[in-house]
């Protein structure tokens, strides 16, 4: 897979709030976190840039709110050293602050790999809005997890749910859906001081 020199990694909603188990209920996918930082690892290694997308509310018992721990980012992306960060209040990252769309403009940004939580929301609608916006976007399924949904008494599991995901996105072609292991394949083989890192990353996949 080709991976552009300029490619964003878009970080999606990888926050504290997450790990309430109780709020959230069972999820699928436990190398979610691990797969993202590897990704992280690779962009910054590659000197490609990588956009923190978190989200915040003001709502006063949500998980996210503005006062609330569970904002933060998880120990697993905490040190990136992201390019910029949107705040988001909703699922798409393009309805965000600053404009996610117009800082990919200013950076002739044409490829976006969009990583985080939850797969069929937040991941999903970044994907479907990138994908008509004409952005190439790539999702790595195994770098984003979700939860089970309950819906009209009925009970969906997280990983239907992402497979369900994996369908409307490579199905209504807003995107290509791939793995970490075969996005960090485009990077190999690769030449100068940093390729034994580069391999090391890719190897522990």
């Amino acid at each position: 897979m080709h991976i552009a020199k300029n490619s964003a990694l878009i970080v999606i909603d990888v926050q504290k709030g997450f790990d309430l188990a109780p709020v959230w209920g069972r999820r699928n996918n436990p190398d979610a976190e691990r797969n993202i930082a590897a990704l992280c690892e690779m962009w910054q290694a590659t000197g490609r840039p990588v956009v923190c997308v978190r989200h915040t509310t003001d709502r006063v018992l949500s998980p996210f709110a503005t006062w609330s721990p569970g904002r933060g980012l998880k120990p697993e992306v905490v040190q990136v050293r992201f390019n910029v960060t949107v705040e988001k209040s909703v699922n798409s990252s393009f309805l965000g602050t600053p404009d996610l769309h117009e800082w990919l403009r200013q950076h002739q940004i044409r490829q976006i790999v969009v990583v985080g939580i939850q797969t069929n929301m937040c991941v999903e609608s970044t994907a479907r809005t990138g994908g008509n916006l004409g952005y190439d976007v790539v999702v790595p399924l195994d770098a984003t997890h979700t939860f089970d949904l309950k819906v009209d008494g009925r009970t969906f599991t997280a990983d239907e749910l992402a497979q369900a995901t994996a369908a409307n996105l490579a199905g209504g072609r807003f995107a290509t859906v791939t793995s970490t292991k075969e996005l960090l394949g485009g990077f190999i083989p690769v030449t100068g001081e940093t390729s034994g890192r580069q391999e090391e990353i890719a190897g522990v996949l």
